[in-house]
């Protein structure tokens, strides 16, 4: 029997190989420039929106209208089936209660 010669690299295989990675690193450019131009028209988009509609606050949840935005809630929407009715939503329990409600801590 006759002993096996290790594979030989050829020059073409070796620039193949450097051009299939030249090629991948170009395309990852390119997919990074793209998401990166994508998100930037996406944010002037959105200021464009706020702008336009003349939003103010910042919307927290979207289950109730008394936990979209606090500063505009009633003092009674959270109650607006009876004063004891529990939380509807679990949005109401990650949000603490008004200052002027809160245990004193002496």
């Amino acid at each position: 029997m006759s002993a096996r010669m290790p594979p030989r690299f050829r020059p073409s295989n070796i620039v193949l190989t450097l051009l299939a990675v030249l090629l991948a690193l170009l395309g990852l450019t390119m997919t990074g420039a793209a998401r990166r131009s994508q998100q930037a028209d996406r944010a002037a988009a959105d200021r464009a929106l706020v702008r336009e509609l003349g939003l103010t606050d910042l919307s927290l949840f979207t289950e109730a209208r008394y936990g979209r935005h606090l500063s505009q809630a009633d003092r009674h929407s959270a109650f607006q089936d009876h004063p004891a009715a529990l939380e509807h939503f679990p949005s109401g329990g990650l949000l603490p209660p008004p200052p002027h409600l809160a245990p004193d801590p002496r």
